[in-house]
């Protein structure tokens, strides 16, 4: 079941987080807080599983072929939210690492939801029968299905300082840490596939594909 926190009383991470190596990053980052800020409301879920992509060296990477319009937040400052489209329906929220001019980025994978679901349950279409038990993981599991859940598109967030006080999209920790981290290839791509860089937290319900 879901942890209960307050997103209001969270610390915002520190820029310095953000110039580390990808993995380092992706390991750091589980049990922190992604939260959407909205009038009146807080949608909140901790992070419980990453993936980390290490720039023009991964294949994997949306840096591999180096800088384009599309993929510029990768070389951009740390700490800012870099949304993409696949599938041409759904979108994926990662966060830059590394210092500006060097591309690196962690993927969100799955989040536990902590605050507000019965606003994520309405942006995901899904109504309170559907969320009954175990079925409960279907708000935030996977890297669509969060984005849809905290309603992050890539005309609304790409870019977007997820440090910044002013954000309506931030990255937060409240002083949660994972008793066990497992660490797993890559899933859901097919270059550099074998590379043991998807971290998650041991156990977790919420993790996309146990």
């Amino acid at each position: 079941m879901p942890r209960p926190t307050c997103p209001v009383c969270a610390r915002p991470l520190r820029r310095d987080f953000f110039l580390r190596e990808p993995p380092w990053v992706a390991r750091a980052l589980l049990g922190k807080l992604l939260v959407r800020r909205e009038p009146g409301k807080w949608l909140a879920g901790r992070i419980v599983e990453t993936e980390a992509y290490l720039g023009q060296d991964d294949p994997a990477a949306h840096a591999a072929a180096g800088r384009t319009p599309r993929n510029a937040v990768l070389y951009g400052p740390p700490g800012h939210a870099y949304v993409y489209l696949i599938y041409g329906n759904h979108f994926c929220l990662n966060v830059s690492c590394l210092p500006e001019g060097v591309a690196g980025c962690v993927l969100f994978r799955a989040l536990e939801p902590i605050a507000g679901m019965a606003e994520m349950a309405h942006s995901r279409k899904l109504n309170q029968q559907q969320l009954w038990g175990q079925r409960v993981c279907l708000l935030t599991s996977g890297p669509g299905r969060l984005t849809q859940a905290l309603a992050i598109t890539r005309q609304r967030d790409n870019g977007k300082d997820l440090l910044a006080a002013h954000s309506d999209l931030l990255l937060l920790d409240d002083g949660f840490h994972p008793q066990r981290i497992s660490v797993t290839p890559r899933i859901g791509i097919t270059k550099a596939a074998e590379r043991p860089l998807r971290y998650l937290i041991a156990d977790n319900p919420f993790v996309s594909k146990r």
